[in-house]
């Protein structure tokens, strides 16, 4: 995950959103930052293969702990992001059940400290702005104050995000490779 629910709430004020929905909105704003960054923020120092049975895959790194984000990868069946909830000697558990598969390559994902607070400003801007996205733009002076609603369409928004909030990624893009 790249920001835990908790860590999320003492930056950002939620309202009445649960947890599951916080949660929700940060799967989707993590995937949107894997996607417009084409970088799957992956520390390839802390790899490994293991078999993975029920929620447990059968290996562990030192590296690893409580609360990380591994994906997995060549798997065929269980690739994609997973929370580890517990560590022990000889196996990780994760936050979803997985099929049991002889090898899967478990890699730690870290994002570095500015796509975190590109999440937080995302998720602020999910929760306070999006259902205003297609509002046209209006303008009203009162006495030397002037206020003033910016219009977002499909030019100006990345897979429903302000494409202004996106551009502090450009550091972390990578070379789209074409096939």
């Amino acid at each position: 995950m790249i920001i835990s629910v908790e860590d999320l709430k003492s930056q950002v004020d939620c309202g009445d959103m649960t947890d599951t929905a916080i949660q929700t909105c940060l799967n989707t704003i993590e995937s949107v930052i894997r996607k417009y960054t084409h970088n799957n923020f992956q520390n390839r120092f802390v790899r490994f293969e293991a078999a993975a049975s029920g929620n447990q895959i059968n290996g562990t790194s030192p590296y690893i702990r409580v609360g990380d984000t591994i994906q997995i990868t060549q798997s065929q069946v269980n690739d994609g992001l997973y929370v580890v909830t517990e560590v022990t000697e000889d196996h990780l558990t994760v936050d979803k059940q997985l099929f049991d598969v002889a090898v899967n390559r478990i890699t730690k994902v870290e994002y570095p400290a500015d796509v975190v607070q590109c999440a937080v400003k995302l998720f602020k801007w999910e929760h306070d702005f999006s259902d205003k996205v297609g509002i046209e733009s209006e303008s009203e002076t009162l006495s030397r104050h002037s206020t003033s609603v910016t219009y977002e369409d499909s030019s100006t928004l990345y897979m429903g995000y302000p494409t202004g909030l996106l551009s502090a990624l450009t550091l972390n893009q990578k070379a789209r490779c074409w096939k």
